[in-house]
């Protein structure tokens, strides 16, 4: 195993990734300085907010050290997949209407609608120029263009989940426990399991380990998503950030999907009429959050996190190529993350 050689603490590998996508997000003139202020603006950068957790980019530098004992050399792709991941929010929170992220108003809600599309799509082509410097660090043209094809089609992947999750919300179809995983393994799992990807892609060239990366990061996205699902609704503010409101929201998430496949008649008929409800009282949440419990979804829920999660650890050791100072790292994000 090569010696390591870089430092992982997570501020520096976080402040490394911002500082490469700043480097990007620069004004070109003063006609668009609005754009790029914008962008900032969204992604946490122009110090009014937070930024949120870097989760996906410190994933993929920690994939390339734990092969390499080193990250620097893939900061661009680590910056690409951030820049991907928020395009992708822009755009979700003018379909989703939500006026709030990370405790600010939503980029839509501030700039209007059409500024906001437009600056989702912006994001969206700084991610692809993001990759470019991958050649001027000595990486070859055939490993950039293979790692630009994984890009192009995870963000075809996002796009097919968010089609699925528009579409269960525009028709009275319930969703299926199988077409919510196949969902959340667009939205959700492909991402991270291409950041994670991308990171062993440009650290070896051993096809069997990039296959184990792979698989790592797709068990770890679903892990995540229901870890997500979980806190959303039984979570606790003080520990999330945030208020559990997935039930108010008439989120329809992996408790509620599993609940309506499996509670009684009329449980079943009695959480449809709660999420008919467009402002339901605390009262009526917490009948919903009984209904759940009963239905066994709580434990459904949690068991497939837990499982999913043990199955991404496996993936990882498996690779048998994994640096120990990575590992722990690895393990302690994992930790941070996923609760289950």
């Amino acid at each position: 195993m090569p010696p390591f050689t870089a430092s992982l603490d997570i501020p520096e590998l976080i402040g490394a990734v911002e500082d490469e996508i700043l480097n990007l997000v620069v004004d070109r003139d003063p006609t668009t300085h609005g754009m790029y202020e914008m962008v900032r603006y969204h992604m946490g950068l122009d110090g009014s907010g937070s930024s949120g957790k870097r989760l996906r980019p410190l994933l993929g530098l920690l994939a390339f050290a734990s092969i390499t004992g080193t990250w620097e050399r893939a900061l661009p792709g680590a910056a690409a997949v951030e820049l991907g991941h928020n395009f992708s929010l822009i755009h979700d929170d003018i379909e989703d209407d939500d006026r709030e992220r990370r405790h600010r108003a939503t980029l839509w809600t501030v700039h209007g609608i059409p500024q906001a599309i437009n600056t989702g799509d912006a994001v969206f082509v700084l991610s692809r120029i993001a990759l470019h410097r991958l050649t001027a660090l000595g990486f070859s043209d055939a490993k950039v263009l293979r790692l630009m094809r994984l890009y192009d089609d995870t963000c075809l992947a996002l796009c097919e989940g968010q089609y699925i999750d528009i579409w269960a919300g525009e028709h009275d179809t319930a969703m299926s426990v199988e077409l919510y995983f196949d969902m959340i393994g667009r939205k959700t799992a492909a991402l991270i399991s291409a950041s994670i990807e991308a990171g062993a892609l440009l650290a070896t060239d051993d096809e069997a380990v990039i296959v184990r990366y792979r698989q790592f990061g797709w068990a770890l996205g679903l892990a995540f998503q229901l870890n997500d699902d979980l806190l959303g609704i039984w979570g606790q503010e003080q520990a999330t950030g945030k208020e559990p409101s997935d039930l108010a929201k008439h989120k329809k998430t992996l408790p509620v999907i599993y609940a309506l496949e499996h509670a009684t008649p009329d449980d079943r008929a009695r959480l449809l009429a709660l999420y008919a409800d467009p402002e339901p009282t605390s009262g009526e949440i917490a009948e919903a959050m009984a209904i759940l419990e009963r239905a066994g979804a709580q434990e459904y829920t949690r068991g497939e996190a837990r499982r999913w999660r043990d199955e991404a650890i496996g993936e990882l050791d498996a690779a048998g190529v994994v640096l120990p100072d990575a590992r722990e790292k690895l393990a302690q994000i994992m930790r941070s993350v996923i609760s289950a």
